[in-house]
């Protein structure tokens, strides 16, 4: 009976031994598991996990290198590496003036997957719209949305994948300019590169205005630099007073307008950096104002604050009268009060 009793104890032990070895041996999972009040699903995530890690690549194409363009190019970096500190990463590039390079600049950015273009000035916003239909362009240093992209009726707001802002100041405002400074003048010509669409629509507009003022208008268009000098000379010797508007073949070429006007003929620009170079006055906006508007639009759709095809185009907030020093003193002109001096460039 004893020996019975042993050995059934000593089959009892080794059960619980073996018990206790087998409880030992957890599912795969089971060592990772929270407390059911602090688990979480796999899948989930705080509410703002992802954002502030989150990088975003930009491509930035600016049609050539100019003080006007180089600022709005400025103004955009600041602003979105002051919104998304650390999250952005930016591919500068400059087609030093040639339009096709535009294409190719942006073609390279449509393959890398970029997240956002900035495209600074018409043709490399013109090649942007029309190599990408999903990734979001900003433009900058525009004119006007509906001549660069061909929309009849454009009511302000693209409504596909493009926005921006303008650079186009009151172009009223910029005839009255004219008038302020030379109301006895008879004749005015209109000097502006052909191949550029926002500039035919300044000229004509402008030319309506000093129409009803009572000025008799010419337009003188030129196809590209190899017949700018020539054309200028034309409207030299044709009129009293010279007129050219935003443009950026003018703008990149103001040394040409210079040498044969200065001191002969006074010339009014449509924006501070042609005016610097060959003018005796603009209206002027900031190029940097316009640029750090820009980035604060793209910070809002990397981030989905905004879907860039419900935004209007952002225009500048303010502009100011500023006449060229050294060109007044070659024509013997005294600004009128309220003008502020261009620093030499």
């Amino acid at each position: 009976m004893k020996k019975k009793l042993l050995a059934l104890v000593l089959t009892l032990a080794m059960a619980l031994s073996l018990a206790a070895c087998g409880g030992g041996d957890a599912p795969a999972d089971s060592g990772s598991s929270a407390p059911a009040e602090t688990q979480q699903p796999a899948d989930s995530a705080p509410a703002d996990s992802g954002s502030s890690g989150e990088t975003y690549k930009i491509g930035i194409c600016q049609l050539a290198p100019h003080p006007a363009l180089d600022a709005a190019t400025e103004g955009f970096t600041d602003a979105v590496n002051a919104l998304l500190p650390g999250q952005v990463e930016l591919d500068p590039q400059n087609a030093a003036g040639d339009t096709p390079t535009c294409a190719t600049i942006i073609n390279g950015f449509v393959s890398g997957g970029v997240d956002l273009i900035m495209a600074n000035a018409t043709a490399p916003l013109q090649a942007a719209a029309s190599a990408t239909a999903d990734i979001p362009v900003l433009g900058t240093s525009i004119t006007e949305y509906g001549v660069a992209l061909g929309i009849e009726n454009f009511s302000g707001t693209v409504g596909s994948n493009v926005s921006g802002t303008s650079d186009l100041a009151p172009l009223d405002q910029q005839a009255q300019m004219i008038q302020e400074w030379y109301p006895d003048a008879k004749t005015v010509g209109l000097i502006f590169c052909s191949a550029e669409p926002n500039s035919q629509y300044q000229v004509d507009n402008v030319q309506k205005f000093l129409t009803d003022m009572g000025y008799t208008c010419t337009q003188f268009p030129f196809s590209d630099t190899n017949d700018m000098a020539s054309v200028v000379q034309s409207a030299v010797d044709a009129c009293d007073v010279l007129y050219v508007p935003t443009d950026n073949t003018a703008a990149n070429n103001a040394g040409i307008i210079d040498n044969i006007c200065r001191g002969v003929k006074p010339v009014f620009a449509g924006e501070e950096g042609i005016c610097g170079g060959c003018g005796v006055a603009t209206l002027s906006i900031s190029y940097y104002d316009i640029g750090y508007k820009t980035g604060e639009m793209a910070a809002d759709i990397l981030t989905g604050k905004a879907d860039v095809a419900t935004m209007a185009i952002e225009y500048a907030p303010q502009f100011v009268k500023k006449y060229n020093p050294a060109i007044c003193e070659a024509l013997g002109l005294t600004a009128p009060e309220g003008y502020e001096a261009i620093a030499a460039q």
